[in-house]
């Protein structure tokens, strides 16, 4: 299979590229596991003319519309490699289907590192969360805990306060510096030191945290802050540089990463870590990629 461009991906930054590359008459192979960071939540947040929408529903509906287009294809597998070769990049995937691409667009995306706290699965991106921006908005009234190891958590509880008024910091048994505890007493939120045993909610909801001091808490929500990582390798095995923060750094005039033919999108970024930012990065990348192709073929500058 020889295409012009390969996207690996397809969340909503990918979907977004694929859509504008097929309007631009590229050829284009999307590959997406189906692994997408948000689905696990009931709702997207924050995404005009899609707020409340189900994640799900928002990337049928998307894949549809790329669909209808017929130099792309969507193909549900992982890509397993990808190497320079020639000026272009040779591909496969794990469900054997190789290749030639021009271009390629990574859309790969970030994983959460769950705090290690028994209960947490069931609850995940459903009352447990890791963007305020996203699911802030959604606790007002309620009580909610910002849970981090050492400052971490009294620098996020501190910050929630712009957005829910009853916040408990949980440090997890670790301790938090005398810097951190006047900031947390300034702003009224009370500090719970104990290490959690368990997170205990029905249907998702989180409704109690139990500590090991046999103590609870009664809380309608929670917000981390233990980082996340690269969801793929291959930005590594193609060697593209990552910033400070481990995001795929991208040159401003080109959009390229420091691997020429090489492009990212998405969360993979690390930039603003928001659907509708994905969708505005899939599409800038996907125009940055078409220029690339018409300048080669003297159609512009």
């Amino acid at each position: 299979m020889v295409v012009d461009v390969i996207v690996v991906g397809g969340g909503p930054a990918g979907l977004s590229a694929a859509l504008i590359l097929g309007r631009s008459r590229r050829n284009v192979l999307l590959c997406d596991d189906r692994q997408q960071r948000n689905s696990a939540s009931p709702e997207i947040h924050g995404l005009l003319g899609s707020n409340a929408r189900s994640p799900a529903q928002f990337l049928q509906n998307a894949r549809e519309e790329v669909a209808g287009h017929e130099t792309v294809l969507l193909r549900r597998t992982r890509v397993t490699k990808i190497d320079p070769s020639d000026g272009a990049f040779k591909f496969a995937c794990a469900d054997g289907t190789t290749g030639i691409a021009a271009k390629v667009l990574l859309a790969t995306g970030l994983i959460d590192e769950l705090p290690e706290l028994a209960g947490i699965e069931a609850l995940y991106g459903i009352s447990v969360h890791h963007c305020l921006y996203c699911d802030g908005y959604e606790y007002t009234g309620k009580r909610v805990v910002a849970y981090g190891k050492g400052d971490k958590g009294a620098d996020l509880a501190v910050m929630i306060k712009h957005w829910v008024k009853d916040v408990v910091c949980c440090s997890d048994g670790t301790e938090v510096s005398e810097q951190a505890v006047t900031r947390l007493r300034q702003h009224e939120i009370t500090l719970r030191k104990e290490r959690i045993q368990s997170l205990e909610g029905p249907g998702g909801a989180l409704a109690r945290i139990h500590f090991e001091s046999g103590s609870g808490l009664a809380c309608s929500g929670l917000f981390f802050s233990t980082g996340c990582r690269q969801a793929s390798d291959l930005s590594t095995h193609l060697g593209c540089k990552r910033d400070e923060k481990g995001g795929i750094i991208t040159d401003p005039a080109t959009e390229e990463t420091s691997v020429p033919g090489v492009y990212v999108a998405g969360d993979a970024s690390r930039d603003v870590l928001l659907v509708a930012v994905a969708v505005g990065e899939g599409a800038k990348g996907a125009v940055a990629i078409n220029k690339a192709f018409l300048r080669r073929d003297g159609l512009c500058d």
